[in-house]
């Protein structure tokens, strides 16, 4: 239980600092480097990919040799004598 309140006090402490350096960067006239970094840092940490499972255990998720085997067949479609729209064919 005590482990659960650390967490949201961390959470929205840190929270309510990022949202003041962001009001302080939009109105204030002396807003500075040290906003601008707590901007750019609680943006940047909002990219992170929090909700990452194991591929075994994804919905949805591409089985392992797939990308392997769409890649052959992709060489074989570049050896073809035959050039693709927009290809030149080698005149040799």
């Amino acid at each position: 239980m005590a482990g659960r309140i650390v967490r949201w006090g961390a959470a929205l402490g840190l929270g309510a600092l990022w949202w003041w350096a962001v009001l302080r960067l939009a109105v204030g006239e002396d807003s500075g480097v040290l906003e601008a970094a707590v901007v750019a840092g609680g943006w940047g940490l909002s990219l992170l990919p929090v909700h990452c499972v194991p591929k075994a255990r994804a919905t949805g998720a591409v089985p392992a040799g797939r990308w392997g085997a769409a890649w052959r067949a992709g060489e074989l479609t570049r050896a073809s004598p035959h050039p693709r729209s927009g290809e030149v064919s080698d005149p040799s």
